[in-house]
């Protein structure tokens, strides 16, 4: 395996894949490969008229049909966690405006803790206005909401007391002795493309979740985030970018040939989804040990 690239995969937890009593074995076998993390995505409804379509969708097929299965990310993050012990665990991404912040920082801290400090954050706003609606989430100033919980989640992991007042939520002077294993807290990698979310990832995050574009126009968005971050006052090097690989056709020997294609480009981290070309978990496994040796290769 080039040292110049670190691969992860999607955790199965969805569609075909969501066998909740697979979810430890695949994960420890991804850990044997030698793959360095595994990731999991967030729904919480596929409805029958959607008010939103999936980027690529259609209205015969507005979103995946992988998507009407989902187990709850966090939950199986938190076996995987327990089935290893050096792969690190992620979410790409977790819709964090559906939460409210003490409730996620308490199982996010807590996650953190039960994987002895391996846990990355990935938090988006997600694209279905039905979520919101289902949630009781107001879908307007999503982007705000999300910069207020960031504010709320570093207060609960760094405050000394905790205490948080702004537009959405108020967490009253309080004592918490729950810390995180990561120092001042986990990574927090944020998803998104628009220049809003490319803007927060440049002055908030520690790095940024893309995918779903060709990697010229993914290269022209980090050259804005370094950019951006460097007139904010920040070491652009310190950011972090992982790449999601989501294919939908083919074998290993298809999927091989964009990781190095990552690799080749610059990116230093890179995960594949196999939930839309594996039709179970043992399926993906296969697919997993196939791929790591087709890129160990080179």
């Amino acid at each position: 395996m080039s040292s110049a690239v670190r691969i992860g995969l999607g955790l199965p937890h969805y569609g075909p894949l969501a066998e909740p009593d697979r979810i430890a074995p695949f994960a420890a076998a991804a850990e044997r490969l030698g793959y360095e993390s595994l990731w999991v995505g967030d729904r919480v409804l596929t409805p029958v008229r959607p008010s939103d379509l999936y980027p690529r969708g259609t209205p015969e097929q507005p979103y995946p049909p992988q998507f009407t299965r989902y187990l709850d990310p966090l939950l199986a993050l938190t076996v995987a966690a327990t089935a290893t012990s050096r792969i690190r665990l992620g979410s790409s991404a977790l819709i964090g405006t559906l939460h409210t912040p003490v409730l996620l920082a308490r199982t996010l801290t807590s996650l953190d803790l039960l994987s002895g400090g391996r846990l990355d954050v990935g938090l988006g706003i997600g694209w279905l206005r039905d979520e919101y609606t289902a949630a009781g989430v107001p879908w307007a100033k999503r982007g705000r909401r999300l910069d207020e919980l960031l504010d709320a989640l570093t207060a609960f992991w760094t405050g000394d007391p905790v205490v948080h007042t702004g537009e959405n939520w108020t967490i009253p002077e309080a004592v918490v002795d729950l810390r995180p294993a990561q120092r001042p807290h986990p990574p927090v990698l944020l998803a998104g493309h628009s220049p809003a979310a490319i803007t927060r990832v440049a002055r908030r995050a520690q790095g940024w979740l893309p995918g779903g574009l060709p990697l010229d126009v993914l290269a022209k968005q980090w050259e804005t985030i370094r950019a951006t971050a460097e007139q904010a006052g920040r070491d652009p090097d310190t950011l972090r970018r992982v790449l999601r690989l989501n294919p939908r056709t083919g074998t290993a020997a298809d999927v091989a040939p964009q990781v190095l294609a990552a690799a080749e480009a610059g990116w230093t981290e890179v995960f594949v989804d196999p939930h839309f070309v594996a039709d179970s978990v043992a399926h993906a496994e296969d697919l997993a040990g196939e791929l790591w040796e087709l890129v160990s290769r080179g």
